[in-house]
């Protein structure tokens, strides 16, 4: 079981299936697709993908959490994962996803830093990376807030990313905000 956070504006917590039709209807907006190369044609392979990736068994510690406004629990605005890469691995990968709605608030930042922290702290992860599409400059920032370095660019599928890691020694180093949340029983 994933643990759940609040930060000061977010509930963190894992995401569920009661959770499918916000994320089903998040990725029907094109803006939110913009920088991703999805492996769906169809809605239903759309829909099977997402329940694929709820219901599957994570490494312990690892998965999605779906994110909320604190003050509307039932707005859903997003997701944070911390898996193996492309669910497959040896990496370990964050990523983010929110509605347009919810860009430009910092809610990325604020919903991933616990998650990072998590990853380090609690599951024992050494390295963490992130690949981004190089035109995507809110999650270019993103990474950069929550300390990841750019580290060179990977081709993924048919793309050019920007690889970002952080490892657990820089993470260590790294001074702490109180922006990380905290974690809930």
């Amino acid at each position: 079981m994933l643990p759940s956070f609040e930060t000061q504006r977010l509930l963190v917590r894992p995401r569920q299936i009661a959770d499918l039709n916000a994320c089903l209807a998040m990725d029907r907006d094109p803006a939110v697709l913009r920088y991703l190369d999805v492996p769906w044609r169809t809605p239903q392979e759309h829909r099977q993908f997402v329940v694929n990736r709820i219901t599957r068994e994570y490494p312990e510690g690892l998965g999605y959490w779906s994110v909320v406004l604190k003050l509307v629990p039932a707005a859903f605005i997003g997701w944070v994962l911390l898996t193996p890469y492309d669910a497959v691995g040896p990496e370990i990968e964050i990523g983010w996803r929110f509605l347009r709605s919810a860009w430009g608030n910092g809610f990325a930042t604020e919903a991933s830093l616990p998650v990072l922290r998590h990853g380090f702290e609690t599951v024992g992860l050494d390295r963490i990376v992130a690949d981004i599409h190089p035109d995507n400059a809110a999650s270019l920032r993103v990474a950069e807030k929550l300390g990841l370095n750019f580290v060179g660019e990977r081709k993924v599928g048919a793309r050019m990313l920007k690889s970002y890691a952080l490892d657990r020694r820089q993470y260590a180093k790294a001074p702490r905000t109180t922006e990380g949340g905290r974690q809930l029983a």
